[in-house]
């Protein structure tokens, strides 16, 4: 079975500090193509900014981004996985809980996120290979 590390171990770990503004965190997601950035504070995993956090708690409640701080609008203290997690358990957490992102972490080291497409891309290429296997 294949775990997290396998997935991340050559990606670049982005996050954003809690200190930033909204403005800030959808200019640097919106650069890296990406919808969801782990929120540190003092270096530690403190919250999650996603997409969906722009929409909800900063655009539909009129908040202005380049005065709110991603600390007011983050989801806090995420639900994270252990890089060494199998993506069977992420994708059962996922649906479990309606997440569509997870915080990897290794001991209180930030590794990386995961997102749904990223366990079904994985998922796909699994696929691929045992039929590839299984024709030959």
């Amino acid at each position: 079975m294949a775990t997290l590390r396998d997935i991340v171990k050559d990606r670049k770990v982005y996050s954003i500090d809690a200190g930033r503004t909204v403005l800030e965190a959808a200019r640097f997601m919106m650069e890296h193509n990406i919808g969801a950035l782990p929120v540190l504070r003092n270096g530690e995993l403190a919250g999650i900014f996603s997409e969906r956090d722009v929409m909800n708690r900063v655009v539909a409640v009129g908040r202005t981004a380049g005065h709110t701080a991603v600390a007011e609008v983050m989801t806090a203290n995420p639900r994270a996985v252990n890089v060494d997690e199998t993506v069977e358990e992420c994708l059962f957490i996922m649906r479990e809980f309606g997440f569509r992102h997870l915080c990897i972490v290794e001991g209180k080291d930030l590794r990386g996120v995961i997102s749904l497409r990223d366990i079904l891309m994985h998922q796909a290429g699994e696929l691929q290979r045992q039929n590839r296997r299984a024709a030959s």
